[in-house]
């Protein structure tokens, strides 16, 4: 399930880049995100005009401990994504396509072992009362155990979200029963040269586009 939200009108003559949410609903028509794309363009990647400062998150990680998101992703090329486990679609697919996209690029002869290991990618819960630390570790094993999970109080992680363009609601229970959380699906790539969110990976991005782009994200190039 997902829904949609505008973004604001992009700089200059760049295009507008639209962004959406898992879940149903009205998505409102706020902008909540300036960016840039070559008109008629391809690509997966949409790099930002304005990069976004790293969220200021201090959270807890998959082993119950204390995981400040800037002081400890400092310097390293970062790929941040706000999901839940219980999502019935796009945050296992991203995730999954992620992970892939990473053993892929792990298999690079271009890239040294070292830029090969200063990638983190880091998923941040949005329903942090269902996705506690041991269930959100027992979640990402199945993907990827090296992605960083990261949960916490729920206005933390919407006031860091909303600093990188990602509008989240709480999550709330359906007339079925079921509780969903609706979240923006859009994947921020963080530069190892200044620390900046400065491309940004919507939903339909696929396996081949990120292994793609990762060497050159991880370098802290432009895709």
């Amino acid at each position: 399930m997902r829904k949609k939200t505008l973004a604001a009108a992009a700089l200059l003559a760049a295009a507008a880049f639209t962004l959406s949410a898992c879940g149903s609903g009205d998505g409102g028509d706020k902008p909540i995100a300036v960016v840039s794309a070559e008109s008629g363009s391809d690509k997966a990647a949409t790099v930002l005009d304005q990069p976004f400062e790293k969220p200021d998150l201090v959270l807890t990680d998959t082993h119950g401990k204390k995981y400040d998101l800037r002081a400890q992703t400092k310097g390293r090329p970062t790929l941040i994504y706000f999901g839940y486990t219980h999502c019935p679609d796009v945050c296992p697919l991203t995730m999954n396509n992620l992970a892939v996209a990473k053993k892929q690029v792990e298999q690079d002869k271009q890239l040294t072992p070292a830029q090969k290991e200063s990638l983190r990618i880091v998923f941040v819960t949005t329903d942090p009362d269902r996705d506690t630390p041991s269930a959100l570790g027992a979640w990402l094993k199945g993907i990827d155990p090296d992605v960083v999970g990261l949960t916490g109080d729920f206005a933390t992680v919407q006031a860091g979200a909303r600093t990188v363009g990602i509008s989240i609601e709480p999550p709330k229970k359906e007339k079925d029963g079921k509780i969903v959380s609706f979240h923006g699906t859009q994947v921020i790539a963080f530069s190892p040269k200044t620390d900046a969110g400065y491309v940004v990976y919507g939903e339909d991005a696929t396996v081949d586009d990120y292994t793609k782009d990762l060497p050159k994200i991880i370098k802290g190039e432009n895709p």
